[in-house]
């Protein structure tokens, strides 16, 4: 089994799997933004609500950002950080709980298997 990779390029097929699973994340985090603030609305929280709104979208621009930056070194770095606030968000919408889990999975089988298909198709010398 090989490492995760917490910075630093990955292979093609590697990049190409981690860019389209944060493509997928930005919109769950969008979707759950959207009901965090309905939610801050019901409650008679506008002011959150806002709040709510702006940093679900910052973090769903982040996921994009990070799946345009997956070549780059620090574009691996930036999707776990992307990881890490899908995981927070569910102290404000608690089926982001599930969510963040479930892309996390993801994001993980993708740097592992990802790598073992870059490594084979690698030509041995």
């Amino acid at each position: 089994m090989s490492r995760l990779v917490l910075y630093g390029t990955t292979g093609k097929f590697t990049w190409r799997m981690l860019a389209t699973v944060l493509a997928g994340q930005s919109v769950i985090i969008f979707f759950g933004a959207l009901v965090a603030r309905g939610t801050a609305v019901a409650q008679g929280e506008p002011a959150a609500a806002g709040r709510y709104l702006l940093v679900g979208s910052v973090i769903a621009a982040l996921c994009l950002a990070g799946a345009a930056l997956t070549r780059k070194p620090y574009g691996v770095t930036l999707g776990w950080v992307v990881q890490a606030l899908t995981l927070l968000a569910g102290f404000v919408v608690p089926m982001m709980f599930l969510a963040g889990l479930i892309f996390l999975a993801l994001w993980v089988v993708s740097l592992l298997k990802g790598g073992a298909v870059d490594r084979m198709q690698t030509p041995v010398r």
